[in-house]
């Protein structure tokens, strides 16, 4: 596909996403400084939350109706559940939810501004099982790092896996950030259906499996 051709297939698909979706390689180079998020919505002084890994988006599509009081960015580097989960937003009218086409670890180490969300969601992120692959994973002890410092103080950083290994990881990083994180137990998301803890595609999907689930939360 020629740079032309490319053109033409991005146009034909804004309209898919026009004034919800944020696309990283539209953003100001990070070296001008960081952005402050919130100012992608229309009410910028509302409470701020940001989801990591927002697939399709089925856990902002329906949290968000439910706190019209809040502001959510999901974050998905994929660009087919980028334009999936940006345009269900737009069809739907939901106006306090934005979705960014980017690496959401990128994006919040190179461009957030600090202390401006009251949540951070990350559920049923990948668990990159083989070793070699293990850098890939979301949480490592630089990111819980920058996580704490776009947290708001008292904001929450809220963990969800399937993956007994994964959570294993996960309390192994964070018993190393006890100065910056109060751990505490996961409490089910009001807006989840029946029988679910959070509402995602891949809950679902594993729930059918008859997976268990782990989940914590840790305040600023």
């Amino acid at each position: 596909m020629d740079s032309r051709q490319e053109w033409e297939l991005s146009r034909s698909r804004r309209p898919l996403t026009q004034g919800y979706g944020v696309v990283q390689s539209e953003l100001p180079p990070h070296e001008q400084g960081r952005i402050d998020p919130r100012d992608w919505f229309d009410d910028s002084q509302r409470c701020f939350e940001i989801e990591i890994g927002c697939g399709k988006g089925t856990f902002l599509m329906q949290e968000a109706p439910e706190h019209p009081e809040v502001n959510f960015l999901g974050i998905e580097k994929s660009p087919e559940f980028y334009r999936y989960a940006a345009d269900r937003m737009r069809r739907r009218k939901i106006a306090n939810v934005r979705v960014l086409h980017a690496d959401a670890v990128e994006f919040i180490r190179f461009w957030c501004a600090d202390e401006v969300a009251a949540v951070i969601h990350l559920y049923f992120s990948d668990p990159w099982p083989k070793t070699r692959h293990h850098k890939r994973r979301v949480i490592q002890d630089r990111t819980l790092v920058e996580f704490h410092r776009v947290l708001a103080p008292g904001g929450e950083l809220r963990l969800v896996t399937d993956h007994a290994e994964l959570w294993a990881w996960y309390e192994q990083h964070v018993a190393r950030h006890e100065h910056l994180f109060e751990r505490g137990p996961f409490d089910r998301v009001e807006s989840a259906s029946e029988g679910e803890i959070v509402g995602s595609n891949f809950e679902r999907k594993y729930r059918r499996e008859g997976r268990p689930f782990f989940g914590m939360v840790l305040r600023r």
